[in-house]
């Protein structure tokens, strides 16, 4: 019979995957705790946390619910980040790191319904940000347009210069 205070660990950690956006397994064997709590710090701003988690306890919490395929991947020390915002954010902020401390070692993600190999991950830490991508929308949606503007520019030019030439030569046809 399992203990309340196991019993109540699975309950918080069911709270606080409910309704998570992004969760990513990590291996963080040979990592300081001073390298641990300066990823927590590193991950704040991103909407993010990172918690220790035991693998027997974590598979209870996560049976029956949509992040119920990463308990597969629940082997070895496993640390799990966990955000209910924006995931790209996440992603750059374990991407840069995982960079600077290459022992952490990403075993999975989860990503709004789908799971993700760590190399599908670092593609998502790599996108542009937001206001990037939507620069590049409106830029390709202006330049089209600019082009047109231009095109009916120098054809209403065209059409006064000709007429401009039609009026210059019924001139000097009249005098």
């Amino acid at each position: 019979m399992p203990s309340r205070a196991k019993v109540e660990a699975v309950e918080r950690l069911k709270a606080r995957l409910s309704g998570v956006k992004t969760a990513v397994l990590t291996e963080y064997r040979g990592l300081t705790v001073q390298q641990i709590s300066n990823l927590r710090r590193q991950l704040r701003p991103a909407a993010a946390e990172y918690k220790v988690i035991k693998n027997r306890l974590a598979r209870l919490a996560l049976k029956d619910s949509p992040l119920d395929g990463l308990g597969p991947h629940l082997k070895g020390p496993t640390g799990l980040v966990i955000t209910k915002e924006d995931s790209v954010a996440l992603a750059k902020t374990l991407q840069a790191f995982v960079k600077a401390n290459p022992v952490l070692q990403v075993k999975v993600g989860y990503v709004e319904g789908r799971l993700l190999a760590p190399a599908e991950l670092r593609a998502m830490a790599d996108l542009p940000s937001r206001e990037v991508l939507l620069g590049q929308v409106v830029g390709a949606l202006r330049a089209p347009l600019a082009g047109l503007v231009g095109m009916l520019d120098g054809m209403l030019r065209s059409l006064v210069s000709m007429l401009d030439q039609v009026r210059a030569k019924k001139e000097s046809s009249a005098s």
